[in-house]
């Protein structure tokens, strides 16, 4: 499907505010910011609170600012599914030039204000997340290959990397590991959103895992990445960063992941998805979480 990036969509509806904050997808925002903080957390050192605050701001407005641009980018596509035709440009709520001019805004803002305030690794990580996700997974692979979601998912795993840089100026093991953890969960999720919503991928001619391959490999593969993420979520404890009670906690949240994969197998196979999709936006948010308790305890 051919792109027309100068699409406009004009209407009587007058933007708001939180018309603009929807463009930012404050969803997957928060997701970013959380766990961009418990690198941040985690990381030896110390950060004045001040300079630890305008990083995090800047990690917020540059998730946001990617997000705009997709939802400029993927206009066209976003008018032709149920999930997506509410949003502000479909809709005709902010016309896309508008919000491609707010997108890029944001992200120059982010990635100068970061590098001037904070740091030019974190400026250079911040940059490479977004342009991650606005030029290698929206505008190259989400539609031409089923990969588009493991790829892509480069750009949603470095967040937790710019939080450790933050602190520490630099990236070890440990921040690596925090960037694999997400980007091995980043298929599963995905994937188990494709199975019930396989209608609207399938309209908008999105070639997700489910359209190009079918129904049974998806399943396959959503049980195949969920295993491989498992030992994956260990290495924190196994390389000594984490103790017990993250050893714990990670193994209970990652038994019933895996169990609600080995559901999606059946033939009725939508509810399981929904489940395993949802618990597993829930299961990202403990694993991190018990990350910041097992420190703190």
């Amino acid at each position: 499907m051919e792109h027309a990036p100068t699409l406009d969509v004009h209407s009587h509806f007058e933007a708001t505010a939180r018309d603009y904050v929807e463009l930012l997808k404050p969803r997957v925002m928060s997701l970013v910011v959380f766990t961009s903080w418990v690198g941040m957390f985690l990381a030896p050192g110390y950060i004045h609170p001040l300079i630890g605050t305008v990083a995090i701001l800047c990690i917020a407005l540059g998730a946001g600012a990617a997000g705009a641009i997709n939802m400029w980018y993927d206009a066209d596509i976003d008018a032709l599914m149920k999930r997506t035709q509410n949003r502000p440009i479909p809709s005709g709520r902010i016309e896309a030039n508008t919000a491609l001019t707010f997108g890029v805004s944001l992200s120059l803002m982010s990635v100068l204000t970061m590098a001037v305030i904070v740091g030019l690794l974190t400026a250079c990580l911040l940059a490479l997340s977004i342009l991650f996700y606005v030029l290698i997974y929206t505008a190259y692979l989400k539609r031409r290959t089923p990969q588009n979601i493991v790829i892509g998912g480069v750009a949603g795993a470095i967040p937790p990397m710019i939080g450790w840089a933050a602190v520490t100026n630099d990236v070890s093991v440990f921040p690596l590991i925090l960037f694999m953890i997400i980007f091995m969960w980043t298929p599963s999720h995905f994937w188990a959103l494709a199975l019930f919503r396989r209608e609207d991928y399938s309209n908008a001619r999105i070639p997700m895992l489910p359209i190009t391959h079918g129904i049974r490999s998806t399943q396959i593969h959503i049980l195949i990445y969920s295993l491989m993420l498992v030992p994956i979520t260990l290495l924190p404890f196994i390389l000594g960063y984490l103790g017990n009670f993250y050893a714990f906690s990670s193994s209970l949240m990652s038994l019933v992941y895996v169990i609600l994969s080995i559901k999606t197998l059946s033939k009725d196979y939508l509810k399981p998805a929904q489940k395993l999709f949802a618990y597993s936006i829930f299961y990202l948010f403990c694993i991190f979480l018990s990350m910041i308790l097992d420190k703190l305890l």
